[in-house]
């Protein structure tokens, strides 16, 4: 039997004590009671960030792991893969272009100079031009106005030649995400984000534009791996707009069932060790153990997690949220870390933004 693993999970609740005051208010005071219908608050009071926080012993690995079947498993190339389709996506851009004259066009707004931003970012311009998309940044400042950056997206917006609108994430904090993708038009939102696509995504029989890239990208890597979703059972770990949430969306209109799991889950080890598809995008280092995982399990590891390594030229390496040194002697196949979902998430971001050309242009 495989030891398992304690972890220490600190859950900060900034809306506890308020809340029990508040309730405690109500009930001493009848008319406050008397407008106030339920004594449930507001469901966006309950949206706390989920802390994720390892134990230390987490990011070693000075343990034995006892499996019950010895096993390597298969490794997803992600590169390799998403290789395939952005040549792919070349290949049609390049008859759009002899066809029509026209080809697919990326804007890009960036505000201030974090370095992994302006990679990200990079790298996403760089991928345009190897395929033949346009590509366009507006670069603004840390401390640009909302109106400022409202300004560039309507620049985006009303150009012709910009098929998708990209808004690098994460903003500084004087501005508010929710009200910039409110305002981002769902017909260029190659992120998927906006309400109305997230919103189609969630219900049956809806067809959303756009599908949020990272996790587009985690069922392309399964399809082409030859992995059946339906009728499976799915673990996500992991609930942000940005991957969890649309991740577990998408996985139950592939018709699996679908449990989410989150900093509050209790025994969570037992959730996932009976899927036979984990998604995991905690961002936690080895967050999930060789015991988490049922044996034959296919993994995909959202989590890319800089941990010092001096060994390393740039004095880190990157991991993910699975222990891949005893997950690759449980499970069947897995994602590495990195050169697996990251890959993916930029080719879809292509692969968005030729779709969005192709209903402007008619295109088929």
């Amino acid at each position: 039997m495989m030891p398992r693993v304690a972890m220490s999970w600190r859950m900060r609740i900034p809306w506890r004590r308020r809340s029990s005051s508040r309730a405690l208010n109500t009930l001493n005071d009848d008319a406050h009671r008397s407008r106030q219908i339920i004594l449930s608050p507001p469901l966006v009071s309950l949206d706390i960030p989920d802390d994720w926080a390892p134990s230390p012993h987490s990011l070693h690995f000075d343990f034995p792991v006892n499996c019950s079947h010895e096993r390597t498993a298969a490794i997803i190339d992600g590169k390799s893969i998403a290789d395939q389709i952005r040549s792919n996506i070349g290949s049609e851009v390049r008859r759009m272009k002899e066809s029509i004259g026209m080809v697919p066009g990326l804007g890009v707004i960036m505000v201030g100079q974090r370095k992994d931003s302006e990679t990200y970012v990079r790298n996403k311009m760089m991928a345009c031009e190897e395929v033949g998309m346009k590509s366009y940044i507006a670069q603004l400042p840390d401390h640009c106005t909302k109106d400022q950056l409202l300004k560039a997206l309507s620049k985006f917006d009303v150009d012709p030649s910009v098929h998708g609108i990209l808004v690098q994430l994460p903003l500084p904090q004087h501005l508010d995400e929710r009200e910039i993708m409110d305002v981002l038009s769902p017909e260029k939102d190659v992120d998927g984000f906006h309400p109305i696509n997230m919103g189609n995504l969630a219900m049956r029989g809806r067809e959303p534009l756009f599908i949020p890239c990272t996790p587009k990208g985690c069922i392309e890597l399964l399809l082409r791996s030859g992995v059946g979703i339906v009728g499976k059972k799915a673990a996500v770990i992991g609930r942000s707009n940005i991957v969890g949430l649309p991740a577990s969306l998408l996985l139950q209109r592939h018709h699996a069932t679908v449990s989410i799991v989150h900093a509050f889950t209790k025994n969570p080890e037992h959730i996932t060790s009976g899927a036979d598809i984990v998604v995991t995008a905690a961002g936690v280092p080895n967050l999930v153990r060789g015991n988490w995982l049922k044996p034959g399990a296919v993994v995909i590891d959202v989590g890319t997690n800089p941990v010092e390594d001096p060994s390393c030229e740039r004095g880190y390496r990157l991991i993910g949220d699975v222990c891949y040194e005893e997950a690759v002697r449980v499970v069947s196949a897995i994602t590495p870390v990195p050169g697996g979902v990251g890959p993916m998430t930029i080719a879809m971001l292509l692969s968005n933004t030729l779709d969005s050309a192709r209903r402007a242009y008619a295109f088929t």
